[in-house]
């Protein structure tokens, strides 16, 4: 009897979910050992964030447990720290809450599936790392909705004396950096919120809640087009946020963050939303990298044995032609390609094993959707453009129809009709320390090892 052999997913993101769901379908038990190795015990619906931070959804209900969707897989709870290819193992530091290291586990595998995702983007500038939060995990956006509030209650407890004006308007102010996707779903959702339960306090006015949004790009929302763009940078403008595009953070210096444009911006909160890179780990292999993402075949397939895919890997985007004088362009780190690569490595993977056939992975963007907060949005799906509560409904239904689980599904849902019909809540109850939810440590952007620090294979 031919012992089973062990197929090992790298990541607990859209594409090792997906990636495992099709697995599990076309691979007999008999066949191989399925295990996940992911960081948390669930998958993030990491496009929902914005509304945890607007206390629109309670934060577990964008968790979806990766043991009720891969029943057939072992999980295991850690991070995978580096690969061995030679050897065919991997590297898993596992660590509990308020501990530096648990232990580690050396895994060995068969075939290998990287989906480690990506981490937000930062850049070496003097003063961010200690004082920015990102919003890419459930940790940070429920930080930062939590934080706000703290803003308000403490700026409301001040007394009523000229002395504490320059206190007060430093935690009323809101600085948030990148007017992409996210950061501008975050600032415009989240301001409606604060604005709106900022009224219930006796000391501060709704007015004096300040937003600044900025970033070096010269649109609002590029990936959707200008007309859209102008429709977002609009509706931001008319809620009363102060939208700076060419700009950029230069450093912080205690509670002032100074601009590029030479403009200081007394505050104590900044939210980091500049876009995202592939998980460190990508860069210790040893193996090409396009612009840190792992350089794989149309197939996904990085080596014998090992296929990448997701926001980590550089998979050829089939659906795009190909330049006369470049070369193919690569999938955009998209939820939404990330899931797609998924299912289609899953069938790579059983097509190894002799079960199908292996495919080039071809998808054409179907477009992407924006909430505003309210009855506003933008959508372009299929490359219709749409605003306004039209494009409103097109976001949340594409929401619900992406989240992996029906009662995850069903959650959300609900959590949208109490919002619609109640008062929004203004309470923290999230215990999480203010050092546990900066971007080093909810990501764990520092575990790897350096790249320069690991010997090039081949």
């Amino acid at each position: 009897m031919v012992d089973r052999q062990r197929v090992v997913i790298v990541g607990g993101g859209f594409t090792g979910l997906y990636a495992g769901k099709k697995l599990e379908k076309l691979l007999p038990a008999s066949t191989a050992e399925l295990v996940i190795v992911s960081p948390t015990d669930h998958l993030t619906y990491s496009p929902l964030l914005p509304d945890v931070t607007a206390s629109v959804i309670e934060p577990r209900h964008v968790a979806v447990s990766l043991r009720q969707a891969l029943p057939k897989h072992k999980l295991v709870v850690g991070h995978t720290t580096s690969v061995d290819v030679e050897a065919k193992t991997i590297t898993i530091s596992r660590s509990e809450r308020g501990q530096v290291e648990q232990g580690t586990q050396v895994l060995s595998y068969d075939k290998l599936i990287l989906a480690p995702g990506s981490v937000t983007r930062r850049f070496p500038i003097p003063g961010v790392a200690e004082a920015a939060r990102g919003v890419k995990t459930i940790t940070e956006a429920a930080f930062v909705r939590d934080h706000l509030i703290a803003q308000l209650d403490a700026a409301d407890a001040l007394p009523d004396d000229p002395r504490f004006d320059a206190e007060r308007a430093e935690r009323m102010t809101v600085v948030a950096v990148g007017a992409g996707y996210t950061g501008t779903e975050i600032v415009a959702q989240t301001q409606r919120w604060l604005t709106r339960v900022a009224d219930r306090y006796s000391r501060i006015d709704v007015k004096d809640v300040r937003w600044l949004l900025i970033d070096v790009a010269p649109a609002v929302l590029p990936e959707l087009g200008p007309r859209l763009g102008q429709y977002a940078l609009s509706a931001l403008k008319g809620r009363g946020i102060d939208v700076r595009l060419g700009v950029s953070v230069a450093s912080v210096e205690g509670n002032v963050i100074n601009l590029t444009d030479g403009t200081p911006v007394p505050s104590r909160t900044l939210i980091w939303g500049a876009g995202i890179v592939a998980n460190p780990l990508m860069a210790t292999l040893g193996l090409p990298l396009d612009r840190g993402r792992l350089v794989v075949d149309a197939q996904m397939r990085v080596a014998e044995d090992i296929w990448a895919a997701g926001d980590a890997a550089a998979v050829p985007d089939l659906a795009k032609p190909k330049p006369a004088d470049g070369p193919q362009p690569v999938t955009p780190p998209t939820a939404q390609h990330a899931q797609r690569q998924g299912t289609q490595v899953g069938k790579n993977v059983a097509a190894s094993f002799g079960i199908g056939v292996a495919k080039d992975y071809v998808h054409k963007d179907l477009g992407l959707v924006a909430d505003l907060g309210g009855t506003t949005a933008v959508a372009k799906p299929l490359g219709i453009e749409l605003t306004g509560f039209p494009a409103k409904i097109v976001a949340r239904g594409y929401h619900l129809y992406a989240l992996p689980a029906m009662s995850n599904r069903i959650r959300v849902l609900t959590d949208w009709a109490l919002h619609a019909v109640l008062p929004p809540q203004s309470v923290a109850i999230n215990a999480t320390r203010p050092e546990d939810a900066l971007i080093t440590t909810a990501q764990n952007t520092e575990i790897y090892p350096k790249a320069e620090d690991k010997p090039k294979v081949g």
